[in-house]
């Protein structure tokens, strides 16, 4: 059926009430900035499909995954899995539980080194699994603790070559960041302390340092204490300062800059500090009146949005304690100081000269929540501009994006957002016009609980160094995906879509 002008716009959604001052073309992608999916703006429609090696599934932890789609993809779209909870890694140990943050690096003879984290507490039993990333004590930051991080080496041919533990006894690795001189830091998201072998105090909440090498063998876990204790999330790494830009995965966090003494050296220490906004001291970022508290005011910040910044410096970065009331922890004496607070800090990464992080429960009130919670915003930070500014923001009914986690820039510039919300998960894509495409979807049913839908978050999306391979990790089952597909291609036509239209609605 040959579709109007007309009729185009009102699939659009370019009602006469939202294009009162603005174009139609303006205001579809305004609506696509609110957080509304654009048609045609993503890689085609999603639909189930098994693994390349499906017959290696049989025996996992939750049962046979052979005959289990466990992804929805486009079409011309395919993937493998691996390193899978509960499997034997090339080090002896079992591949832990709580897949999460990763990052992708070169390694020898055209092979990627994926670094990966496991958010897992002290006392996390996963599939029967207490040692978590199992370790001797030497290795082990605290003899205590079960998390960390482990190494894949990935062929040409995206098949696992060999895995084994790197970081041993921290505390909910969540996520972290790459950085340009081929390390991961890996981020403990807690403010716990654990017991040393001789019942000494162990404090936690600290950043490591993981070099990414295809030698089997564990980092030394030296805790990176001027980089700040608090309940980290993410890190970003601008190449040109060698600047760190930081997450916090609090209610009430902030975001901060690590100035590091020597470039590459993060050992060697350096100075924090926290970002606030010029003109407006403690100014709270949610968007949502309902999560603030007296002191913070809540903003009226509309998608686009920008703000000068400046930095706010921490002169205590390894509190013994965090007190509200005493002003005593490092949020709280930022704040104090008229940094700006945003709702649950998490995914960070750097692109396109930029550092984008994620705030995944700001904006709105969600219309299914009882907590007042959003649904999720996205932040981007120009470092050469000092300039911060809101891009996208999730609509109060998450059908189109539902509390984004990680984040990572393609190589093509587009955001790719891992979802963290309640029911379906999703990867969601941003183009650069600011407009939402799902791209895949958690689509396992456990076999060890009669089918259920598995609706865990995907974590961990990064590309391979030749920009050919996205992978991603799904933290219920605990799997490692390869995908790949013609990217380029489908791209290309992409953008001639976008001419036509453009020329449909304007005529040239």
């Amino acid at each position: 059926m040959a579709v109007s002008r007309r009729k185009f716009l009102t699939i659009a959604g370019t009602t006469a009430a939202g294009i009162a001052v603005l174009s139609p073309l303006e205001a579809f992608y305004s609506r696509a900035a609110r957080g509304h999916i654009a048609w045609d703006s993503g890689f085609g429609k999603l639909e189930p499909k098994l693994p390349l090696n499906s017959r290696e599934l049989v025996d996992t932890v939750v049962g046979d995954l052979s005959n289990i789609p466990l992804l929805e993809l486009p079409p011309r779209f395919k993937y493998r899995a691996f390193s899978i909870t509960g499997q034997t890694m090339s080090d002896g140990t079992l591949v832990p539980g709580d897949h999460d943050g990763m990052a992708a690096f070169p390694g020898p003879r055209g092979t990627t080194i994926l670094v990966r984290n496991h958010e897992l507490s002290p006392t996390e039993d996963e599939f029967g699994n207490t040692k978590g990333v199992d370790a001797p004590d030497a290795n082990k930051y605290s003899p205590n603790a079960i998390g960390g991080t482990t190494t894949l080496v990935i062929g040409r041919n995206r098949k696992l070559i060999k895995d084994f533990g790197s970081l041993s006894g921290t505390i909910r690795n969540c996520a972290g960041g790459p950085t340009p001189w081929n390390s991961w830091v890996s981020c403990e998201e807690t403010f716990e302390t654990t017991q040393g072998a001789n019942g000494e105090e162990i404090r936690h909440g600290y950043n490591f340092d993981v070099p990414a090498t295809a030698k089997i063998g564990f980092a030394d876990p030296i805790p990176l204490k001027e980089m700040g204790r608090f309940s980290h999330e993410a890190v970003a790494v601008d190449p040109r300062t060698g600047y760190v830009y930081e997450t916090e995965d609090r209610g009430d966090s902030c975001f901060y800059r690590f100035i590091p003494n020597k470039y590459a050296q993060l050992a060697e220490g350096g100075e924090l500090f926290a970002l606030a906004v010029k003109g407006k001291p403690k100014l709270n970022t949610t968007n949502n009146p309902n999560l603030t508290e007296p002191d913070h005011l809540a903003a009226d910040i509309p998608v686009g949005a920008s703000f000068d910044v400046e930095w706010v410096k921490i002169e205590e970065p390894d509190p013994a304690e965090e007190d509200k009331e005493k002003g005593v922890g490092v949020r709280y004496e930022a704040q104090s100081k008229g940094a700006a607070i945003f709702f649950r800090g998490e995914g960070c990464w750097y692109g396109n000269g930029l550092i984008y992080f994620i705030a995944t429960q700001g904006g709105p009130a969600a219309v299914d929540s009882d907590r007042g919670r959003g649904n999720g915003q996205v932040w981007e930070y120009n470092p050469r501009r000092e300039k911060l500014r809101l891009i996208v923001e999730a609509p109060p009914e998450g059908d189109t994006l539902d509390e984004p986690d990680n984040i990572t820039v393609a190589p093509w510039g587009d955001l790719i957002l891992c979802e963290d919300g309640g029911g379906e998960q999703f990867v969601v894509g941003v183009n650069h016009k600011g407009e939402l495409y799902q791209f895949a979807r958690n689509a396992i049913l456990r076999p060890d609980k009669n089918g259920e839908a598995d609706n865990s978050e995907f974590a961990g999306a990064c590309f391979s160094p030749d920009g050919r391979t996205l992978f991603v990790n799904s933290q219920g089952v605990g799997i490692t995906y390869a995908i790949w597909g013609p990217w380029r291609r489908i791209l290309r036509r992409r953008r001639k879509f976008h001419r036509f239209f453009h020329s449909f609605l304007y005529g040239y």
